[in-house]
């Protein structure tokens, strides 16, 4: 038994763990409230090594917001913009397709895609490209678009949500992202996302791509104006849809960044509180195989130790992201698949290369023990030149 265990006040969560048993919404609670981070972190690196084993992935890929217009104005929300608004954007679909085009040069497997809600973009720009970006290369997996945009779809088509979704994945779609789900709680929905998608409607457009047979990733947004018992009212929504549909791959906690928006929150979450919940998060969600932490919004040495507390994924090379970004992310705006690598073997784990469902795509051997690491300067020279002219 580790040795933080032995002595610590989560022993009973421990063994009923160890037992196989899921723990309940209470024992969440409880582990949320503790200041044994220690202990909280052995229980969660039990469970990875038990999912898992010893590996630790990323993934190579691109992301494009194709626009940062949006007819919603969330408190929260650094990224959108309106029409009127001078640094306001839009990408064509050639556009997009070079930027695509571009990171293929680098090894990308997938194309991460989501953006505001447009006034006036036709359903047609959507699955257009999506058809362009498949054309482009078959291999690529395209993960894109939120909830919300999805029920945004399928308001300007006047289609059904399952229709807009069926038509999305014969354009092209492998996944949809997690992001949106906030925290699911109305009252604090109504404090930082007024006029968003409620939790029932976020959980439901993942229900329906689920019973499409595909899957997807989910989120939870902390740190904000949330109570520890909201994070586990929201954990507990995803673990009843998981039992019901098994299509959520990862959930990737994200953390707030409170610059320029309407939340009253001066500063980001700590290391504490990050580490914490995605400990939790590993343990009460015990019938989801992945727990990510996103380096974007954690910092990549954070997300590193994050490897012994639960998480087993890091994310990916992202070349360009603008939504944490805007929000006061000081995080560069992409990582070398070496600098990931590295990360990964520091930490004792053995780096796996994923696809977009997280399944392994090349797992490296391990270095020699001085982990020394031969960086690809054409890998860098393009990251570099997509990054200058995104």
């Amino acid at each position: 038994m580790n040795f933080f265990i032995q002595r610590s006040e989560l022993r009973d969560i421990y063994d009923k763990v160890v037992a196989g048993e899921r723990i309940s919404d209470a024992d969440a609670l409880r582990l949320f409230e503790t200041k044994d981070l220690n202990a909280l972190g052995a229980i969660a690196d039990f469970v990875r090594q038990r999912k898992v084993g010893n590996r630790a992935s990323y993934i190579i890929n691109r992301y494009v917001n194709y626009s940062n217009y949006c007819i919603l104005s969330c408190q929260f929300c650094s990224f959108s913009r309106k029409k009127r608004d001078a640094d306001g954007f839009q990408f064509s679909i050639e556009e997009i397709v070079q930027k695509a085009r571009e990171a293929l040069k680098i090894g990308i497997t997938e194309m991460h895609i989501v953006g505001g809600l447009h006034p006036s973009l036709p359903f047609s720009y959507y699955t257009d490209m999506l058809k362009a970006l498949k054309n482009l290369d078959a291999r690529l997996q395209l993960k894109c678009f939120t909830a919300i945009e999805i029920l945004h779809l399928a308001w300007l088509s006047k289609k059904s949500v399952e229709q807009v979704l069926i038509e999305l994945k014969d354009a092209g779609l492998a996944s949809l992202t997690g992001g949106g789900a906030e925290i699911f709680r109305k009252e604090v929905r109504s404090q930082i996302a007024k006029g968003k998608e409620s939790a029932e409607e976020y959980l439901d457009v993942h229900r329906t791509w689920h019973k499409l047979g595909q899957r997807s990733t989910c989120t939870m947004l902390y740190g904000h104006v949330e109570t520890l018992a909201d994070r586990v009212d929201h954990l507990r929504q995803l673990r009843a849809l998981q039992d019901e549909t098994n299509g959520f791959v990862a959930l990737i906690p994200l953390a707030y960044q409170p610059q320029d928006n309407d939340i009253p929150v001066e500063h980001a979450p700590t290391g504490f509180d990050s580490l914490r919940t995605i400990a939790v998060s590993r343990i009460y969600l015990d019938n989801f195989p992945h727990i990510t932490a996103y380096w974007v919004g954690l910092g990549l040495k954070l997300a590193q130790v994050a490897l012994s507390y639960g998480a087993d994924d890091i994310h990916g090379t992202i070349i360009e992201e603008h939504i944490f970004h805007m929000a006061g992310a000081t995080s560069p705006q992409l990582q070398t698949e070496t600098d990931m690598v590295k990360a990964i073997r520091e930490a004792g784990r053995t780096p796996v290369q994923r696809n977009s469902f997280y399944e392994p795509i090349k797992i490296l051997a391990d270095l020699p023990s001085t982990n020394a690491t031969v960086e690809n300067p054409a890998h860098s020279k393009v990251l570099e030149d997509n990054l200058a002219t995104a």
